[in-house]
């Protein structure tokens, strides 16, 4: 059975993701302009197109911040924007600008822990 919309609980909710979740708790820095500090998380799920993060402390829809996953030993750095908040739960975020070499990194990685 598929998630209903919480908005008209007689339909089902539309799947809106163009690349499969995979869970995985992986180290990440969150940067954002007016914060000198990184926020430092992990992830619960990931994919090439985003990754929902658990923080307590979660930062409003539309905020645009850089990200820095460390995975394995490399890191991976990306642009995105908060695209879901679940308060003291965490964000999801939308990757928005991802270098080619960082793309095959996380990429690699999701096929390895499939």
């Amino acid at each position: 059975m598929s998630p209903t919309d919480p908005n008209n609980p007689s339909e089902p909710r539309k799947q809106r993701r163009r690349h499969p979740r995979t869970k995985a708790a992986v180290e990440v820095e969150l940067e954002l302009e007016k914060h000198a500090t990184p926020l430092r998380a992990k992830t619960a799920n990931l994919s090439l197109g985003g990754c929902y993060v658990e923080t307590m402390f979660t930062l409003e829809i539309g905020t645009k911040l850089k990200l820095t996953l460390r995975i394995n030993s490399a890191k991976v750095s990306t642009e995105g924007i908060v695209v879901t908040r679940d308060f003291q739960v965490g964000n999801g975020i939308q990757f928005t600008g991802m270098g080619a070499d960082d793309s095959l990194r996380l990429k690699n990685f999701l096929a390895a822990v499939r």
